[in-house]
């Protein structure tokens, strides 16, 4: 199919369109990737067509047969997209009309391109959410299920503003990002309810004078509901703003993961190692083994932030109802849904193929005074006030600065001298492995908690051992 054709909305004017306004509005150069939804909307909505008497069985049958050898043509790989055609919308129907002829002209009855692409989109958004974004975290949290039960028992500094903090499980610390994840799949669940909602039979903008059934065509599609306004109908995308909201979150906390897993790949910290196939090296310097895959999850943030403030800096000044300007909207979603979809594939496949060094983490532990936490609070445990004991375990850190020793390394007269208080358990008290040992609160950073928590998402998760 090839060749100049008359726009569907061109009789009115009394000239055709210029080359440049054709090369200007059309969208089917990126908009084609909707075809599937596209013909299995106008199945649904000539099946109810049929059903209420608007167009004949035989038409019906007719028109299901050709979108059905159409949508096979495209998977093939032989269909022949029409360059006169300047939407996906135009260019199926055009290609079944030429098919099927007069029946295929009926297909359009009670429908716009305005409620058509609006179905579209939502069907594509809740495929999104469903068989990528949903799915694809699941299996990054599972990939940290995994790693968190191997390092169960590891131990590792935990950071605070970049300095170390108190010591926690390796485990405890890759079930902090299960927790961010599982957070982000809710949100993408709660968003889908607001995707799932049929605004076919809403038309231009203001329905139809035809005794359509708009809630047999949801049905056909698997939506929950229909549109109550057909006006909001045709110009609502906040569902595609929504979907976004949720994946600039959690391009958010991919971005945060792979920022921890470059330093903690340097060799300053040595605490990972990523394996060769997930580094790259460098043109110039032989030795160089460069964490780039997860710098680019990092850099690609930023495709998916530009894809949220492009939605909403392209919806925030929009009349009611459909406005051309909502042709972009699908730029901005497709850019967003790809790019966290390629993320969030490859994230969970460098967290597979990361080990961590528990010796280094365990020597990381011995220094910066990750116990002095837990000294102020064995002093607690001694009826010394919290800041009273806060300050004397200070003290001691700056003494211990000023003598170049840790507090495990200080004399017992040396504490009894600070607080009277303190007795020779102390030592059982101080050192990371009986620090982590000692943790008591629900969700601590210890290894009774983690395992507590790894068996938790093992249910959630259904993971199999």
């Amino acid at each position: 199919m090839a060749g100049s054709r008359q726009k569907s909305w061109q009789a009115r004017f009394s000239q055709a369109a210029d080359k440049l306004t054709e090369g200007f509005v059309e969208s089917l150069s990126f908009d084609r990737r909707l075809w599937k939804y596209d013909i299995a909307g106008s199945i649904a909505h000539a099946e109810m067509l049929a059903e209420v008497g608007l167009i004949g069985k035989a038409d019906c049958a007719k028109v299901r047969r050709g979108l059905t050898a159409i949508g096979e043509e495209i998977v093939a790989g032989r269909f022949k997209w029409d360059a006169a055609c300047e939407d996906i919308h135009m260019a199926i129907e055009a290609a079944l009309i030429e098919r099927i002829g007069e029946p295929g002209k009926r297909l359009h009855t009670a429908r716009s391109r305005n409620d058509q692409v609006a179905l579209d989109l939502r069907l594509y958004t809740r495929d999104a959410i469903d068989l990528d974004v949903c799915p694809l975290l699941r299996d990054l949290q599972a990939a940290l299920l995994a790693s968190a039960e191997k390092y169960a028992d590891a131990i590792m500094p935990a950071y605070t503003h970049m300095q170390r903090a108190q010591p926690v499980t390796v485990g405890a610390y890759l079930l902090a990002y299960v927790e961010e994840f599982h957070r982000d799949r809710q949100r993408f669940a709660d968003a889908r309810k607001r995707v799932n909602v049929c605004p076919l039979g809403s038309g231009a903008l203001a329905g139809s004078t035809l005794p359509i059934d708009r809630q047999a065509v949801a049905r056909k599609l698997g939506f929950a509901e229909v549109s109550r306004n057909s006006i909001d109908g045709t110009g609502d995308r906040d569902f595609i703003t929504e979907f976004l909201a949720a994946a600039a979150i959690c391009a958010g906390h991919l971005s945060r993961l792979a920022e921890d897993w470059i330093l903690y790949a340097s060799t300053e910290f040595q605490f990972i190692r990523i394996a060769d196939a997930f580094c790259t090296g460098s043109s110039m310097m032989p030795q160089k083994r460069n964490p780039d895959v997860l710098e680019l999850v990092r850099g690609k943030t930023g495709r998916v932030f530009g894809a949220l403030v492009g939605m909403m800096t392209l919806t925030k000044g929009l009349p009611q109802a459909y406005n051309r300007d909502l042709q972009e909207d699908k730029i901005h979603l497709f850019s967003g849904h790809d790019t966290l979809r390629d993320s969030l594939r490859i994230a969970a496949a460098v967290v597979r193929n990361t080990t961590f060094n528990i010796d280094r983490l365990r020597v990381a532990t011995q220094f910066g005074f990750l116990d002095a936490t837990v000294l102020a609070e064995y002093l607690v445990g001694k009826q010394v006030p919290f800041r009273q004991a806060h300050q004397i375990v200070g003290r001691l850190v700056a003494a211990c600065e000023k003598a170049g020793c840790e507090l495990r390394d200080l004399k017992l007269a040396a504490f009894q001298a600070a607080c009277d208080r303190i007795e020779r358990d102390v030592y059982d008290y101080l050192g990371a492995g009986n620090v982590v040992a000692r943790y008591r609160s629900e969700g601590s950073g210890g290894p009774r908690a983690t395992r507590k928590q790894i068996e938790y998402w093992k249910r959630i998760l259904d993971v199999k051992d």
